[in-house]
């Protein structure tokens, strides 16, 4: 699944091809796919104005008053071919090379120079036309809570407090908590602020919770410099692939080899359902947890 630094990439990406362009033609071919589809020829002729950003979910505004708000979720891709140049983004697959429509290509804008694949192989994500006033509205986006620049230490803090006996992994991926945290991203924090992801959120003090905040922004910021994370799934808007993992990444998909910090082998746990990594001597449990 993308996380934000993933998504901001691919609002960065297609704006410069998107953006300010007129949508010719839309094929709906599978139902499930775009919400409503009885709705979907109000974007014929319609010119996109904006791309914007909500947690993990990417919104693109039109000039008639609505929006389609995009979530990729688990196997969705966006992919730009035209006349000057191409874009892919998504879960990994030939498709990013292959020829396009496919089986599994469920939506197709036209411009006119050139399409934008909405593809999905398990039909988990999602296109949804909507008022542009409705957009912070919607449940999707209304539960979430504030990325990590918008919200202060104080404020997570209180939020640990509230989800006091949850393990501080389940808080940072709890999107209503703090929004845009992602598997890979909780692990790089949490290792760089020293912090065990199985103890308890309420155990952690104002400063500890401070630093995790801290390296939230740190490690996410730097993801979206380089275009997010590189497990061959993200293609950024000049042809490349993000290089996070190989360039910035200190724990994460790295079990078996030795900390960065103290030398020692690093582990790979299950923590709230999700793969974990974790030096287990720079991140110590404690006896209060």
């Amino acid at each position: 699944m993308p996380e934000l630094p993933e998504v901001e990439t691919v609002r960065r990406g297609l704006k410069k091809y998107i953006l300010n362009k007129k949508i010719v033609r839309i094929t709906v071919l599978e139902n499930k796919s775009f919400q409503p589809v009885v709705k979907c020829q109000k974007l014929l002729d319609k010119t996109i104005r904006n791309l914007r950003r909500f947690g993990k979910a990417l919104v693109i505004d039109l000039d008639n008053g609505y929006s389609l708000m995009i979530h990729l979720r688990m196997t969705g891709q966006l992919i730009w071919r035209g006349d000057k140049g191409e874009f892919a983004a998504g879960h990994p697959s030939e498709n990013f090379v292959a020829e396009l429509p496919n089986k599994q290509t469920r939506v197709i804008f036209e411009f006119e120079d050139g399409k934008l694949f909405f593809n999905d192989q398990r039909k988990f994500g999602f296109v949804k036309l909507m008022p542009t006033t409705e957009v912070e509205n919607d449940a999707f986006i209304k539960k979430l809570g504030p990325e990590p620049w918008d919200m202060d230490e104080k404020e997570l803090y209180r939020r640990c407090q509230r989800h006091s006996k949850a393990l501080i992994k389940a808080v940072l991926l709890n999107q209503e908590v703090i929004a845009g945290l992602g598997n890979i991203y909780a692990d790089e924090a949490l290792f760089a602020a020293g912090i065990h992801p199985e103890r308890r959120a309420g155990s952690l003090s104002e400063r500890e919770v401070a630093k995790v905040l801290t390296e939230a922004r740190r490690v996410m910021e730097a993801a979206i410099d380089s275009g997010g994370s590189t497990m061959a799934t993200y293609v950024k808007a000049d042809g490349a692939r993000g290089n996070y993992l190989d360039n910035f990444a200190q724990i994460f998909g790295k079990q078996g080899q030795r900390c960065p910090k103290c030398g020692k082998e690093i582990k790979k746990i299950k923590v709230a359902g999700r793969g974990t990594h974790i030096c287990p001597h720079c991140q110590k449990k404690g006896k209060h947890d």
